[in-house]
């Protein structure tokens, strides 16, 4: 699946073997390979609203000068 939160593009696959586990890659983040993992609690799957708020959020927290998240 294609999103695109923000302005920042992000290609998300929920893993076959572990049912309501998200992995994101940051496709127009500044280093490549860099993403992060969500995983949903009590449900089957996220909903597209809540994918997107978990984009959102992990782009809040994002370092301006590193493109990473603060260590």
């Amino acid at each position: 699946m294609q999103l695109v939160v923000d302005g920042e593009r992000f290609t998300v696959t929920e893993r076959e073997d572990a049912r309501g586990v998200y992995d994101f890659a940051w496709d127009s983040g500044p280093n490549e390979g860099y993403g992060f993992t969500t995983a949903v609690h009590g449900a089957d799957s996220l909903t597209p609203a809540e994918l997107e708020q978990s984009a959102r959020d992990f782009l809040a927290q994002i370092d301006p000068d590193t493109g990473h998240l603060p260590d």
